[in-house]
């Protein structure tokens, strides 16, 4: 009996010569429309899937495989005599292997003038059908929805043929393949109307692509890997490495909190982060003045850190940033003189991305599950604010306070900034208790603390911080409020002749 294969691919790439392979190894070939003239171009002999359906192509190519023909051929079992007697009842023929991969959904969705129909058009229906079919049945037929498969599926055939465990593997991707390009379409489709509908669905479908293989996670014992959502999702998904070796999952990680806190600056802004937390933060006249007060926030954590601007990297910033120790610097763009003066630290991995902030939902996995969130979006407001103490903020303290506000935002709670001439002097992150997080940005900040504003994530559960921060020179301090001690911190800024400003928000970085 004659093996079959049946071909009707979107991307071409590598076709010929798997099919040429294929012919070799003694497969008959059907192919659809375009896969069939590809192959007819290229010389290789293949027949219309008409002849396995028996009808033409019908509703200008939407309806092909829809078919007996083909579907009976993929689900036949060849364990059971039945299927094979109804098969040749009904003069229908197995098939042996599928080659299939789906129209360009996500690129046409994507690409900018694209109406509404031209999108429905690129929703594939028979090619998920066949590719599901096979792989259900895929002791008997060999799925192929990647080109990256082309070789090793040739290299089994001529081997021998296709094992068990391969077989299951490739049925695996293509159920992933279909699963993830259902993925993309749901989101397209509630995002036509993402107003209108519950922004967390019954039924929530996450899907990317393998962008890259890690050479480990956190640790050097756990497996790592970065997966791209859309085709050009902007952020790190559409990241363009200049130059240094291979991002580690701990770059990536930092790199994306670089990104967040680097995105919330109008003018031009540098971020240096280390294990998430920003170590330095500023704003200024030029990308070099914003760079050299970020780093003076805190030199000894700056080195081994990551690096995030929001302008074109200048040869005279890369300089400064080159005069220490950097993993990784961010930027949405860079001029060749900047490029050379980096080309000479070769540890140091450049990367070109425009900073963004992240859309959609925020997604994180626990054991047994996902916890689900919109993103932090929340900027500053002063019209939400409300000044609790007797002296209100002066006009240059509530523009330190906005700085200050936003840098904790992005710090790990709990959390405490210190800031002044738009750029934090002192960063307490992440520790258990909120004095001791004052405690560590007052000590970080030094005499820069004398006239500078205190920034809280979360209300001051006791005075204590804020006493902390008034101590070492503080002027003006803000944070959600909500505390039943409230009272007890107005008071002890009021003593000092400082200001204080709630804003009735938090915002907890776990």
């Amino acid at each position: 009996m004659p093996k079959r294969a049946l071909l009707s691919v979107s991307n071409k790439a590598g076709l010929p010569a798997f099919a040429r392979g294929l012919h070799r190894l003694g497969f008959e070939l059907y192919a659809t429309g375009g896969t069939l003239r590809t192959l007819e171009q290229a010389s290789v002999d293949a027949r219309p899937v008409s002849d396995l359906t028996g009808l033409p192509e019908m509703l200008d190519g939407r309806v092909k495989t829809l078919h007996p023909g083909v579907h009976a051929g993929l689900l036949a079992r060849r364990d059971l005599p039945e299927h094979l007697h109804q098969l040749e009842q009904r003069g229908l023929r197995t098939i042996d292997l599928v080659c299939v991969n789906l129209y360009p959904f996500e690129e046409t969705a994507t690409s900018p003038g694209i109406s509404l129909g031209e999108v429905l058009e690129q929703i594939d229906i028979g090619g998920p059908a066949m590719i599901r079919s096979a792989a259900k049945n895929h002791a008997d037929v060999v799925v192929v929805v990647r080109p990256e498969r082309y070789t090793d599926v040739l290299n089994a055939l001529q081997g021998g043929g296709v094992g068990t465990a391969m077989r299951r593997q490739l049925a695996a991707e293509a159920f992933a393949h279909t699963a993830a390009y259902d993925a993309h379409i749901a989101a397209w489709l509630r995002d036509l109307h993402r107003e209108e509908t519950s922004p967390f669905p019954p039924e929530l479908t996450v899907a990317g692509s393998l962008a890259r293989s890690l050479r480990y996670g956190e640790n050097p014992h756990q497996r790592a890997a970065f997966y791209r959502i859309g085709p050009d999702p902007g952020g790190l998904g559409s990241a363009r490495q200049l130059q240094g070796g291979e991002l580690s999952y701990n770059n990536l990680q930092d790199a994306a909190a670089a990104l967040a806190l680097v995105a919330e600056f109008d003018p031009p802004g540098a971020v240096i982060v280390k294990h998430t937390n920003p170590c330095g933060a500023a704003v200024g006249g030029e990308l070099a003045d914003a760079y050299r007060k970020a780093y003076e926030c805190d030199p000894r954590s700056a080195f081994g850190g990551v690096v995030a601007v929001n302008r074109e990297l200048d040869a005279g910033t890369a300089e400064e940033i080159a005069s220490v120790f950097t993993e990784v610097v961010v930027a949405p763009g860079v001029h060749p003189e900047a490029a050379a003066v980096l080309q000479h630290r070769q540890r140091l991995r450049l990367l070109e991305v425009e900073p963004v902030r992240a859309p959609g939902l925020q997604v994180r996995s626990v054991p047994g599950g996902l916890l689900v969130q919109s993103w932090d979006e929340r900027g500053f407001d002063r019209r939400a604010c409300r000044v609790v103490s007797k002296r209100p903020p002066t006009a240059e303290e509530w523009s330190q306070l906005e700085f200050a506000w936003v840098v904790a935002k992005h710090v790990k709670s709990n959390a405490i900034v210190l800031a002044r001439d738009l750029a934090a002097v002192g960063v307490g992150a992440g520790q258990m208790s909120r004095v001791e997080a004052a405690q560590l940005a007052v000590q970080r900040a030094g005499d820069r603390a004398r006239g500078a504003v205190m920034a809280s994530d979360a209300f001051f559960p006791f005075p204590d911080a804020v006493e902390v921060g008034l101590a070492a020179g503080v002027t003006a301090i803000i944070h959600p409020g909500g505390s039943i001690r409230d009272p007890e911190s107005v008071a002890a800024a009021d003593q000092a002749g400082a200001a204080m400003v709630v804003t009735g928000e938090r915002h907890f970085r776990h």
